[in-house]
């Protein structure tokens, strides 16, 4: 406990689902947190009362499209004048629409792009100078199992997060040495919403059985993972993407 004290972690898609964990447990670990969403304002405050109640300093939040051209350097911005500092930034925020190929919309391809690898990327380059300044920082990249294996109905999901995992890579060959360390983390089916949401009982308990483990992932172990990638057990780690799927890509 207290592994995080006097940081500041900037976390997207925090309002529910990974990002609410992640967030959870980092304010756990002493860190002051800002949440960053595209959900409703109550969903946000209960996420930061309780943050405040795990253990964060303090918990502020603002509601962010970051499908919009410029809201992420904006959300940086807000982020960093309110609480003064960023010492943390994870990339969590995405969103995935299901359909075979060749019925995707130009507007889905724009929007899933947007907000799983756009976003991301400009958010990273606006808090870049902000860690270089104070000396370092880390920045994680929530890509996916489906960055590094395929499945159906998912091409355009699987095509951000493999570029997460490439983006992660170039910037940790040009920041790890002014003490920004970047690395992604590659869950496997985790039991959220986004996940479980028009999957039928059938394709569930079949998935299921595809994982060696033999069940779905938590929010609070992708959590788990994240929070040991910006602690210093993993001051050496970087550029890496960490798979985190029950075995499931080792078959």
């Amino acid at each position: 406990m207290g592994e995080l004290n006097g940081k500041v972690a900037l976390i997207t898609g925090a309002s529910r689902g990974i990002g609410r964990a992640v967030a959870l447990r980092l304010a756990s670990e002493g860190a002051a947190i800002y949440l960053a969403a595209n959900g409703t304002e109550r969903e946000l405050e209960d996420a930061a009362a309780a943050c405040r109640k795990a253990g964060a300093p303090d918990a502020a939040w603002g509601v962010h499209d970051l499908a919009r051209s410029g809201e992420p350097e904006a959300m940086v911005a807000k982020a960093h004048q309110r609480m003064g500092h960023i010492d943390i930034l994870v990339n969590n925020a995405g969103i995935r629409v299901r359909k075979a190929f060749g019925e995707f919309s130009h507007e889905e391809f724009d929007r899933l792009v947007a907000v799983n690898l756009r976003a991301p990327f400009f958010a990273s380059q606006a808090v870049v100078p902000i860690m270089r300044a104070q000396g370092g920082g880390h920045v994680i990249h929530m890509a996916s199992q489906l960055g590094l294996v395929a499945s159906r109905y998912g091409a355009v999901y699987n095509l951000t997060k493999a570029a997460l995992i490439q983006l992660t890579r170039s910037m940790a060959l040009e920041l790890s040495a002014d003490g920004i360390l970047v690395n992604a983390v590659c869950p496997g089916p985790v039991s959220t919403e986004g996940f479980l949401t028009g999957r039928n009982p059938g394709e569930l308990e079949q998935r299921a059985r595809d994982v060696p483990i033999g069940r779905f992932g938590t929010v609070e172990e992708v959590a788990g993972v994240v929070a040991f990638l910006v602690s210093k057990d993993a001051a050496y780690v970087a550029g890496h993407a960490l798979v985190m799927d029950g075995g499931y890509i080792v078959h």
